[in-house]
């Protein structure tokens, strides 16, 4: 069989390289790209046309899941297999949503990550162990009752709502782009996002909206 073609996605070049060599220390795989963030991801993945993308969430500039949504569109053969430390609700849902095929948790053993990447590249979804039960316990409609309660404004993705969160709490756009490892003008693209998905007119409105609903607070 033809070997398994991965691009690794992930801004810590350490990271980077331990999976390039666990993966070229298992048979069947070939690291065919790397990339250190989202934009970088999508162009590595539109030019070496992987069978999986192993992808971080929180990257500087554009992250995983928007990556994510645009390598699902452009590339739909492509499974992207996320691989992150963020061990959060939101975020795996997230994450399905923007098209991917499963979820692992960083610190994975390398059975675990070996046996997820030929489940995602055979078509299969897959979650980390207690990833899954808390998948499986939500569309059951088993999930733990309101112990916890759920994220405000589902139809953000994580990283606006990490913006608006910031802008609810009065900082400006480069005081935003230097606490998320963002350019300035990523911030301004996902507050354009924000301010159209909340129906709102701008940052004055979109900062009471956020307020309500409790972000803004140290």
């Amino acid at each position: 069989m033809d070997p398994i073609r991965v691009v690794l996605v992930d801004d810590h070049p350490v990271v980077r390289r331990g999976l390039r060599a666990l993966l070229e220390s298992l048979p069947g795989y070939t690291v065919v790209g790397e990339a250190a963030d989202g934009v970088a991801a999508v162009r590595e993945v539109q030019l070496t046309r992987p069978d999986v993308v192993l992808m971080d969430i929180r990257m500087p500039g554009q992250d995983g899941l928007e990556a994510t949504r645009a390598i699902r569109t452009a590339t739909p053969d492509v499974a992207v297999l996320m691989l992150t430390m963020l061990d959060e609700d939101d975020a795996v849902f997230a994450a399905m949503r923007a098209g991917a095929r499963g979820y692992l948790l960083k610190g994975a053993e390398q059975q675990e990550i070996d046996r997820a990447i030929r489940a995602v590249a055979a078509g299969e979804a897959i979650f980390s162990p207690g990833v899954a039960l808390r998948v499986i316990s939500h569309f059951n409609g088993t999930a733990a009752a309101p112990a916890a309660p759920s994220e405000p404004f589902p139809e953000l993705t994580v990283r606006e709502r990490e913006v608006l969160d910031l802008v609810a709490a009065g900082l400006r756009n480069a005081a935003i782009a230097e606490r998320l490892f963002l350019s300035q003008k990523t911030v301004a693209n996902h507050l354009s996002s924000i301010f159209a998905k909340l129906s709102v007119d701008g940052r004055h409105q979109a900062i009471i909206r956020a307020r309500d609903e409790g972000l803004g607070r140290p």
